[in-house]
C-alpha cells in the first residue's frame, strides 16, 4: 500500500517516479514469456558473476601472480562493496518505488517496510563484479559487463527499484570495484610465494 511520502527519509519518485511507471507499465503489457523471463533472470542472474569469476580464477591459473591475486580476490572484493551499499542503503532509507507509485502488481513481489531501495544491491554486486572480472580478463569483464547491465535494467521492469536506484548501484560498484581491484594487485607478491609451494596446483599451472 503507499505510504505518504511525508513520511519518506528520501522521496525518489520526484526524481524519476515517472519512468519508473513507464517501465512497470512496459512490462505489464510485454507478453507473459518476456515477464517470466526477465523475473527469473533478476531473482537468480547473480548466480553468472559467481560462475564468471570462478572462470577467471581458472584462467588467472596461466597469468601473472597480480592477476591471481585479483581473481582470488574477486568475491572479497564483491562482499565488501556490498556491505558499504547495504550501509548506505540505511542512511538514505528510501522506500521501493512499487510502495510509494501506483505500479499495480509487479513482477517481482514488493519487498517489505524497511527494505530500502537505494542503491539497488543487485546491481552494485553486477557493477562490481564486473569491475574486478575487468581487471582479470577483459573478455570475462566485457561479459560481465553486459550482464550487469541486464540485471540493473531488469531491476526496474521487474519494478522492484526506480531507475536512479540502478544508476547509483551501477556507479558505486564500478567506482568501489575498480578501487579494490587496483588494491588487490599488491598481494601479487604473496600469490607468487605461493605458487612456489603446496598451493602452487590451485594458484598456477
Amino acid at each position: 500500500m503507499p505510504v505518504s511520502t511525508t513520511l519518506l527519509a528520501l522521496d525518489g519518485s520526484r526524481i524519476d517516479g515517472s519512468l519508473y511507471l513507464d517501465v512497470t507499465g512496459l512490462a505489464h503489457r510485454a507478453p507473459a514469456a518476456v515477464g517470466e523471463s526477465v523475473a527469473l533472470w533478476s531473482a537468480y542472474g547473480l548466480a553468472v558473476f559467481a560462475m564468471l569469476m570462478l572462470a577467471a580464477w581458472w584462467r588467472a591459473r596461466r597469468a601473472s601472480a597480480p592477476g591471481m591475486a585479483v581473481a582470488l580476490a574477486a568475491p572479497l572484493i564483491v562482499v565488501a562493496v556490498f556491505a558499504v551499499d547495504t550501509a548506505l542503503k540505511s542512511v538514505l532509507r528510501e522506500p521501493r518505488p512499487c510502495r510509494v507509485l501506483p505500479a499495480g502488481t509487479t513482477l517481482e513481489a514488493c519487498p517489505g517496510p524497511g527494505d530500502w531501495s537505494l542503491p539497488s544491491n543487485h546491481t552494485v554486486i553486477a557493477f562490481a563484479a564486473a569491475a574486478v572480472l575487468w581487471r582479470c580478463d577483459r573478455r570475462l569483464g566485457a561479459a560481465a559487463a553486459l550482464a550487469a547491465v541486464a540485471m540493473g535494467a531488469s531491476r526496474v521492469f521487474v519494478g522492484v527499484h526506480y531507475p536512479h536506484d540502478v544508476l547509483a548501484g551501477a556507479l558505486l560498484g564500478l567506482a568501489l570495484g575498480a578501487l579494490l581491484a587496483r588494491a588487490a594487485l599488491l598481494a601479487g607478491p604473496a600469490v607468487a610465494s605461493l605458487r612456489a609451494g603446496r598451493l602452487r596446483l590451485l594458484l598456477g599451472t
